[in-house]
């Protein structure tokens, strides 16, 4: 049986000197609170939204897997995203511009009190608990006893993003760092620890996102089948790793000879999945340069539930850990991160900027889950399916994964398995 546990969070620190308190300029939000109408036009910007995240998460996987090749990759492009938009609440002028433009949005076409909305909107539907699915997100804001924060500011950061404000003293710095670490460990049922580890008396602000994700797969995998198996993440080199495995399996499935991969969706019990791109051997740079948009929306169309004879897909658990002031300039975001910076829809002064946007994600692949009730409806179904060759599909390579869910398809997660025993 199969659970996924990939949880993380991200903090933007904030420094600069004790700003003065000037008059609260009025919202760049053109209203705060939508009425039914307004949210219903909102809905349909929620797709928009989500292609704009998959374009972001693509461009950032990019970067990240330059930064470091032949690694692991984890992240997830939505607790990025989302704590980035939050930040450009106090934003202004050139340096809102860069953020949102960042984020691959296009004020000509998405206001920005569409943009919030959305992610206001999104949030709320993430939010959600059962047996099957428990996924939970959160935002804070942790701030200098001394830093007076704009009405404006304060009240669409909690309306729109759920945001709460502690106060919190910097000049303690083990004190602050305790303070937000332990409600980051508490929000991800303590799979993220220790997210921000430096602190400098000179930091006037946290914010930080968060996001758990627990599932369980529709079709289970038995414990009792996984075995050791090589896993090979060069052509000569490999590792041992713990092999699960699945029997006469009907699942969404494609073979792009194009691209030279193989597609394949495992689905949760609940509304979400994982989508799991198999390049062929030696032809990942180029899956990887292909990773567009448009390119994840025609695997999707194109997936065709498909009996699959055997299933391989490795055991195992991976971590990331980033820090993304030196990548994301790499997208566009970059005055925020210098004296240019425009900060002053948070305080009234312009003498804030962004210091460090640290990022950390877990990500676990096991057995545990539950069984699909349709199982057995569905095996009689599709057995006129295995005629001819059998169609076997062995994760025994580097492989790319997204988790995403289906009601709202923003990517929740993605990730690069380069080598499962590489923590």
């Amino acid at each position: 049986m199969g659970r996924m546990l990939p949880l993380l969070a991200l903090g933007l620190l904030m420094a600069g000197f004790c700003p003065a308190v000037l008059s609260d300029p009025k919202s760049t939000l053109d209203k705060k609170n939508p009425n039914q109408e307004e949210q219903d036009q909102g809905t349909h910007v929620d797709f928009r939204l989500a292609s704009n995240n998959m374009d972001f998460a693509f461009s950032l996987y990019k970067q990240l897997t330059r930064k470091a090749p032949g690694k692991n990759v984890i992240f997830s492009p939505l607790s990025i995203s989302t704590a980035l938009a939050f930040l450009s609440l106090g934003a202004r002028n050139s340096t809102l511009m860069e953020i949102l433009q960042g984020l691959k949005f296009s004020l000509t076409q998405t206001s920005e009190a569409e943009i919030h909305q959305s992610f206001q909107h999104l949030l709320s539907t993430l939010n959600q608990s059962s047996d099957e699915l428990q996924l939970s997100v959160g935002n804070a804001m942790f701030v200098k006893e001394q830093l007076n924060l704009l009405d404006r500011f304060t009240e669409d950061a909690k309306s729109l993003y759920g945001a709460e404000a502690f106060a919190t003293d910097f000049q303690d710095s083990e004190a602050a760092k305790k303070l937000i670490n332990d409600y980051v460990q508490n929000g991800t049922r303590g799979k993220i620890r220790d997210l921000i580890k430096d602190l400098d008396q000179q930091t006037m602000m946290v914010l930080v996102n968060y996001i758990f994700f627990k599932a369980k797969w529709k079709t289970p995998f038995d414990p009792s089948d996984t075995f050791e198996s090589r896993f090979y993440f060069s052509k000569r080199n490999w590792v041992k790793v713990p092999m699960m495995s699945l029997e006469d399996l009907a699942t969404p499935y494609l073979r792009d000879e194009e691209m030279s991969c193989t597609v394949l969706e495992l689905p949760y019990t609940a509304n979400a999945s994982a989508l799991f791109i198999l390049p062929d051997r030696d032809k990942m740079e180029e899956v990887e340069a292909m990773l567009l948009p448009k390119t994840l929306k025609r695997w999707r169309d194109s997936l065709k539930t498909r009996w699959i004879d055997e299933l391989f897909l490795p055991k195992f658990s991976i971590s990331g850990d980033y820090n993304l002031e030196d990548i994301l300039p790499q997208l566009g975001i970059e005055e925020v991160f210098t004296s240019k910076a425009d900060l002053s829809g948070i305080t009234g002064a312009r003498n804030l900027q962004v210091s460090q946007v640290t990022h950390k994600a877990v990500l676990d692949v096991a057995e545990e889950g539950t069984e699909a009730s349709a199982a057995t409806g569905v095996r009689i179904m599709l057995l006129s399916a295995r005629e001819g060759p059998k169609t076997i599909v062995r994760f025994n390579k580097p492989f790319l994964m997204i988790i995403a869910q289906t009601d709202t398809p923003s990517i929740l997660f993605m990730s690069k398995v380069t080598n499962p025993k590489q923590a």
